[in-house]
């Protein structure tokens, strides 16, 4: 491996290691303005997006010169590939944090509801099993993507623990649906949050160890 081309890579991870940084920033703030009924800390969350994709657009510029001028393969070529695919994974957790924002926004100009405990271990699950992802791409490191990997069932389980509560207050307080409503959709945001930090997870085990386990339950 070349001197430029090591440099590529390390450029790269870097920008997705920044991108990952900014990624778990928004989705914090955006959860705090939720839970403070903060509008000017959700109105942000749309101007923090920007930079995220901004690092997005310059992974896809870093990634298309390295494969055209350097021809990589074997375990370089994964990594790039890799580093491609969680790009797009952070980009999509960028957006939803976005549309938790937007939902924080409508919950706090609205009357105050009762809000199921379990939204908060969502929110925390959620946050850990992104935060557990990015640590494991930094290390390289195929067993902590695993315990990421295990961690997706019980973040289906919360969220259904919300949804089902929700619906639960809507016969007897019907002037709280769009509240409730809200609420779920938050619940199926951070949701999502855990199945992208699952599919970087993936990412990683494949990058170290030419593992392809998407699907694996399944298959």
């Amino acid at each position: 491996m070349n001197r430029t081309f090591v440099q590529m890579l390390a450029e790269l991870r870097e920008l997705i290691l920044r991108m990952g940084a900014h990624s778990e920033a928004i989705l914090s703030k955006s959860l705090r303005a939720l839970r403070e009924k903060n509008v000017v800390l959700a109105t942000e969350v749309k101007q923090d997006d920007l930079e995220i994709d901004r690092l997005d657009l310059a992974i896809d510029k870093g990634v298309l010169h390295a494969l055209a001028l350097q021809a990589p393969v074997a375990a370089d070529l994964r990594t790039i590939l890799a580093i491609k695919m969680i790009a797009n994974e952070l980009e999509r957790i960028g957006d939803l944090s976005r549309n938790i924002a937007q939902s924080a926004i409508r919950i706090a100009e609205r009357p105050e509801v009762v809000i199921s405990d379990r939204l908060d271990a969502l929110s925390r699950q959620s946050q850990e099993m992104l935060r557990q992802a990015l640590d494991a791409f930094s290390r390289n490191d195929p067993r902590q993507a695993e315990r990421v990997l295990a961690a997706d069932d019980e973040t289906d389980q919360l969220q259904d623990e919300v949804i089902q509560f929700e619906l639960a207050q809507i016969p007897t307080q019907p002037e709280n649906a769009f509240q409730a409503i809200d609420i779920m959709q938050v619940a199926k945001n951070l949701e999502r949050v855990g199945d992208h930090a699952t599919n970087i997870a993936e990412n990683v085990i494949l990058m170290a160890e030419a593992r392809n386990v998407k699907h694996a339950a399944k298959l």
